[in-house]
């Protein structure tokens, strides 16, 4: 695996990690939790409550056993 080890310096960094296998976890868990935070946001904006809470509908379902 060729990796760029100034980027990877950097992003060290930024991270505040010390090797590179800790740099490209932290790395990897950013984007992981980036997407999981893209996805909440475009749930929140395609909400008919506008994001406030949970639909009619959607209380319903989380209250079936």
């Amino acid at each position: 695996m060729v990796i760029d080890r100034e980027k990877a310096h950097k992003a060290g960094e930024i991270l505040g990690t010390k090797t590179l296998a800790s740099t490209v976890d932290a790395a990897l868990d950013d984007v992981i939790r980036r997407a999981a935070q893209r996805r909440l946001m475009e749930r929140i904006r395609n909400s008919p409550t506008g994001g406030v809470g949970p639909t009619p509908e959607e209380l319903r379902r989380l209250r079936e056993p």
